[in-house]
């Protein structure tokens, strides 16, 4: 089955741009979260708006790579990966720019961040402050892992019933071609019924005057 066949290709391409855009959006989200309603960064601790950004970074990636009716096995775990991959980059993304600025402006809070400090600097500046969301153990960093989880899994399921649903498509269309019959082949100028053959002459059968 060719590339375009099977649509890896074009999956890895709009997976991988939809991964980037949902990226930028989440590391904005953690920038600004200070515009949202208290009630609901303070609600379970913010861990069911961390929750439902994941599930909605597994479904636009999933719907990305399902937009080219896909049929590569292979995209199940990239699908994954970029939605688990999108999740972690935002994170850090988000985190090292708000922790760099607070960092390079010591007078400001941490939560006050405008769109002027997402630079190269304050990323640099607090990148090492964000990865801490990893590398502590476990039982501090569950939060961050359980994102990455569940957006890696959610995007893994949706991929899996869209592939098995083109995959079982294509097999019902080949079916359907290998049962029609084929065209009869006639050459040029071939007569659509073949004229009725004479019987041979026979030394014995009685030869009609009239006819011969």
């Amino acid at each position: 089955m060719s590339h375009k066949r099977s649509g890896l290709l074009s999956g890895l391409l709009t997976g991988l741009l939809a991964a980037l855009l949902c990226a930028a959006g989440l590391g904005a989200a953690i920038l600004f979260q200070q515009r949202l309603p208290a009630a609901v960064m303070t609600f379970g601790g913010g861990l069911p708006v961390s929750l439902a950004l994941s599930l909605l970074i597994a479904v636009v990636v999933a719907l990305a790579i399902g937009a080219v009716r896909p049929s590569s096995l292979t995209l199940l775990p990239l699908a994954a990966l970029y939605a688990g991959g999108a999740v972690a980059a935002g994170q850090i993304t988000g985190k090292a720019v708000m922790d760099g600025a607070a960092l390079r402006t010591p007078q400001r809070s941490t939560m006050d961040v405008t769109v002027g400090d997402v630079t190269l600097e304050n990323f640099n500046a607090g990148l090492g402050d964000a990865l801490s969301l990893y590398r502590g153990a476990l039982t501090q960093t569950w939060a961050a892992w359980l994102c990455i989880a569940v957006a890696a899994l959610a995007a893994l399921a949706l991929v899996t019933l869209r592939v098995t649903r083109v995959r079982r498509a294509l097999r019902a269309e080949r079916a359907a071609e290998e049962a029609e019959p084929e065209p009869e082949y006639r050459a040029p100028f071939e007569p659509a019924q073949q004229p009725t053959p004479k019987p041979s002459a026979d030394l014995f059968t009685p030869r009609d005057p009239a006819r011969d």
